[in-house]
């Protein structure tokens, strides 16, 4: 069974790769690439998705380089700046100049996320879509609507939701979005940040009954976990984030959870061997 990371960031304090000029407080340990094939190697993950972090803003440098440096143990979701007109352009820059598959869109739920029901998301997705590459989406169930919408014009695009959109287990409200959503049958679930939701101690268990009801509205097929290293060493280790989905979770068949360790990614993320 292959096991597939496909959500995790990478970050080092190094001139050759500068913070964002608005990053005030980068992070003070380092989260390399060597780190992480460590990690991997202990776990027996086999490869794994680096996503952008906020750090580096829109220069997805540092990815494009681990990428670069470790071909066929990576591969990278890079981020654009969505208020920019010129968005489209510069992910055809990322994804054919430097490799890179895929990029997230973060609309936040208050006033300053209305960018994404604005006139440069059809722009975005649309290039997305012409390039072949998933769209990540780090938002809130109350952003979902907006995403309904653009998802049905753009039905040839793999939409990949973060984080089971951060649902709260005690709010099924908000739930019922993210669930409306598999109505659309290129959009996938990351089943990943059960350590940030959770209001117990590992396994984790008050968040289960979601994840199994995500599971049976999407299917195996279309979800995914993720480890959210090293973002997830505040509450779950690297190993913990993997162990709650393969062994402590009952409730995926066989088949089921080889598809959500490794397989589903493989369909969005086809790595060169």
């Amino acid at each position: 069974m292959k096991i597939i990371d496909p959500h995790v960031h990478i970050w080092k304090n190094d001139p050759k790769f500068p913070w964002a000029s608005e990053t005030n407080n980068p992070p003070q340990e380092d989260a390399t690439p060597e780190m992480l094939l460590k990690l991997m190697n202990e776990n027996n993950v086999e490869k794994t998705v680096l996503v952008q972090v906020i750090h580096y803003r829109w220069d997805n440098s540092y990815v494009a380089h681990a990428v670069k440096t470790y071909p066929g143990k990576f591969m990278a979701v890079g981020r654009i700046n969505p208020e920019d007109p010129d968005a489209p352009d510069h992910l055809s820059f990322w994804t054919e100049e430097h490799g890179l598959h895929g990029v997230r869109l973060s609309p936040s739920v208050d006033a300053s996320g209305d960018w994404f029901a604005g006139p440069l998301m059809d722009p975005i997705f649309g290039r997305a879509e012409q390039l072949g590459v998933p769209m990540l989406i780090l938002t809130r169930s109350e952003r979902l609507k907006d995403l309904a919408g653009i998802l049905d014009r753009h039905g040839d695009l793999d939409v990949v939701i973060d984080h089971m959109a951060d649902c709260s287990p005690d709010q099924p409200k908000k739930l019922e979005l993210l669930l409306n959503l598999a109505s659309f049958p290129r959009v996938y679930v990351k089943i990943s940040h059960t350590w940030s939701i959770s209001k117990t101690d590992y396994p984790w268990t008050d968040t289960h009954d979601m994840v199994k009801k995500i599971y049976h509205t999407f299917g195996g097929n279309r979800i995914m976990w993720g480890t959210d290293w090293p973002v997830c060493l505040s509450k779950a280790s690297y190993a913990q984030a993997l162990t709650v989905v393969k062994n402590e979770m009952d409730f995926f068949t066989p088949e089921d959870r080889e598809w959500m360790l490794g397989k589903t990614a493989l369909r969005i993320w086809r790595f060169d061997d």
